[in-house]
């Protein structure tokens, strides 16, 4: 069902909105779809076979060595975490560095992580999302390579990528070998977004990509360093070992949460999409048990599901915090992937826009870090489709479609 909506109208307010408003339904109902299948396919972790998994392709590698290992909750083979199983084979793990929400993953987002004492090994664990986020000489002396392993979910505002790139450098910088783990990008099978500006260069946004990449991250390191986006880039000895049965046209049902609020595949699958409301006054559900699958507010009325955010492990004080929001549960819509465009969404970001009354509030600074421009505000703001928004983007994703292809690793 094709709906139609001009956004620039200038006159009969009035009307504009009750249109905007049927439509915003009808797209919370049954959302933007094509008549025809497209060929992603849903898969089990299980049905990939991880890097992590392949212990005859990298042990080799390690034995006799000391090791750091970077790593989280998400760090696992099959059900025993990598730390544990590379102990059974008599690996040297020093030390653990980890990065944003911690290496239990337990942290809220943004949240500072302290280093710690890993309860069950004794090991230390570096936190590279406290007092530092690019590993210190002091944080890897004595060590003869580093292990990495981080299940990404394949967004440019997902900070793991960030903390690949930063242990990258280290590595280069003081000459210790980086081994990374390769691991299935669930959100891998498109690319989609604005190209970052470097003028919004942060640590949710490193590198000039687009919002979806399209790589595993083993890919992404491969593209890190043959663009020469880290310092002493020639220095680094970078290996990759690859995973097995895995393809670019597969949506991955995640093993096990990559961060507290991405709890399921539905959530990862519309992260892409509803990650933009974190730079506006909505809610996209933190602190309920749907969290990146519902996005509302106390004043978007025409929103036919309720919530009220309330304080959660992993989201302390979330927005709106005790406020009933009125807004769309889009957990069908992710259900519907077969028959989804493979891209990111807008729709919704700029219906509630267009429904808002205070729209002199609606985007906050964070947003601009976040698209990696300051073109998509103007563009809402100004009232372009999301068709002319799409345009606009077009010649940047063509050039990095021809930069990303030098470094793929799977079809």
């Amino acid at each position: 069902m094709a709906i139609k909506i001009k956004y620039n109208c200038k006159s009969n307010s009035v009307m504009k909105y009750r249109i905007i408003s049927i439509a915003i339904i009808l797209f919370i109902i049954i959302g933007p779809s094509s008549a025809q299948k497209n060929k992603v396919k849903l898969v089990e972790y299980n049905d990939v076979i991880c890097a992590a998994s392949r212990l005859n392709l990298y042990l080799p590698l390690i034995k006799n060595k000391k090791v750091a290992i970077v790593a989280n909750q998400s760090s696992l083979i099959n059900n025993t975490h990598l730390v544990d199983s590379l102990i059974t084979h008599n690996v040297d793990i020093v030390k653990i560095l980890c990065p944003e929400h911690g290496f239990r993953g337990k942290a809220d987002a943004g949240e500072k992580v302290n280093n710690d004492i890993d309860s069950k090994t004794k090991i230390p664990i570096i936190s590279l999302y406290g007092s530092h986020k690019k590993p210190t000489n002091d944080d890897l002396k004595g060590i003869d390579i580093v292990l990495f392993d981080l299940q990404d979910v394949g967004t440019r505002f997902y900070t793991y990528i960030s903390t690949l790139t930063y242990v990258m450098e280290a590595c280069a910088e003081q000459s210790i070998p980086l081994l990374v783990l390769d691991r299935p990008n669930p959100n891998g099978y498109f690319i989609d977004g604005p190209i970052l500006d470097k003028k919004y260069t942060s640590f949710v946004g490193l590198h000039p990509v687009p919002v979806v990449y399209g790589m595993t991250i083993g890919e992404y390191s491969k593209m890190v360093l043959g663009e020469k986006w880290i310092n002493m880039y020639d220095s680094l000895d970078l290996k990759i070992i690859p995973l097995s049965n895995y393809n670019h046209n597969m949506i991955v049902k995640l093993a096990t949460k990559p961060s507290p609020n991405l709890p399921n595949w539905q959530s990862v699958y519309l992260y892409p999409s509803l990650c933009f409301f974190e730079g506006t006054i909505m809610s996209v559900g933190r602190g309920t048990n749907y969290p990146f699958q519902i996005y509302g507010h106390p004043q978007f009325t025409i929103g036919s599901y309720v919530f009220t955010p309330v304080s959660l492990q992993g989201a302390s004080k979330p927005p709106l915090e005790g406020k009933h929001c009125y807004g769309a549960n889009l957990s069908g819509y992710a259900n519907n992937y077969i028959y989804n465009q493979n891209q990111i969404n807008l729709t919704w970001l700029i219906g509630a826009y267009e429904i808002m009354h205070d729209k002199n509030d609606f985007f906050t600074n964070y947003f601009e870090k976040l698209s990696g421009t300051e073109d998509l505000r103007k563009q809402i703001e100004t009232g372009f489709s999301e068709k002319e928004i799409r345009e606009t983007w077009q010649p940047g994703l063509d050039n990095f479609r021809k930069i990303r292809s030098k470094y793929l690793l799977y079809d």
